[in-house]
């Protein structure tokens, strides 16, 4: 994708941004947005740093190894996004910078083991299925807390909020219906457990329903398509 193009795609998502917010009384610079390069090549990530992007979203631990080191421009925020196994948690150290999708107690422990093994401390939130879908991960919505809890008591995760993907439907009501719901639990999560510096982060929202995400509350969006175009597969991947 060319530079112009990509910086008036990041234009046009930061103005829906901008948009969204304002329709609730919120400040655009309240909520971070996450370009999803998953399968896209380094020279798009570099066209969009060179736009004004600084947060990066991968979902595959494979990638992380093979694109980061290759991407480290300065002031970038590297977040992992995706469906982590316990076998790949040896590819993020030194390569993210904030996990987003700790699901069990037995990947947290995989993560302290790996980071704790190199003396390092990683941001991670906890990820919930709050749609109830079979295809997704995730803990259930009762069980937000206990998760939350345990990352929070460990020396090498620091506990920062809960991340989300809304359900998979054209159904804007439900889809509004469940990001509110997870507002409401991340909020008493913010309560009991804390945050960053006491703010929970709250990751949803994506290409398809980042503004309804925002109106609800979201602090962190994660977008791919609307930014990057359609997933093109990298080879070896």
């Amino acid at each position: 994708m060319s530079q112009a193009d990509l910086t008036q795609r990041l234009d046009r998502i930061l103005e829906r941004l901008a948009q969204a917010a304002q329709r609730v009384g919120r400040a655009a610079d309240e909520i971070t947005l996450i370009g999803v390069s998953k399968r896209k090549p380094v020279e798009d990530m570099q066209a969009a740093y060179d736009a004004g992007l600084r947060h990066f979203g991968e979902n595959r631990a494979q990638e992380v190894r093979d694109k980061f080191p290759g991407f480290s421009p300065p002031g970038i925020t590297r977040h992992f996004i995706g469906h982590l196994q316990s076998n790949k948690v040896k590819y993020l150290p030194g390569r993210v910078d904030i996990i987003h999708t700790i699901d069990s107690t037995r990947i947290a422990d995989a993560v302290e083991n790996r980071f704790g093994a190199q003396d390092l401390t990683i941001p991670v939130l906890v990820e919930v299925n709050i749609s109830g879908e079979a295809n997704k991960d995730g803990v259930e919505p009762t069980q937000a807390y206990d998760l939350a809890a345990f990352c929070a008591e460990k020396a090498h995760l620091e506990f920062q909020g809960l991340m989300t993907i809304g359900p998979l439907t054209a159904d804007t009501v439900r889809i509004r219906q469940a990001f509110r719901e997870m507002k409401l639990i991340s909020d008493q999560i913010e309560r009991l457990v804390g945050g960053k510096n006491g703010r929970a982060i709250l990751s949803m929202g994506m290409t398809n329903d980042f503004e309804i995400a925002i109106e609800e509350g979201a602090t962190h969006i994660r977008v791919g398509t609307a930014l990057f175009g359609a997933r093109e597969y990298l080879s070896g991947s």
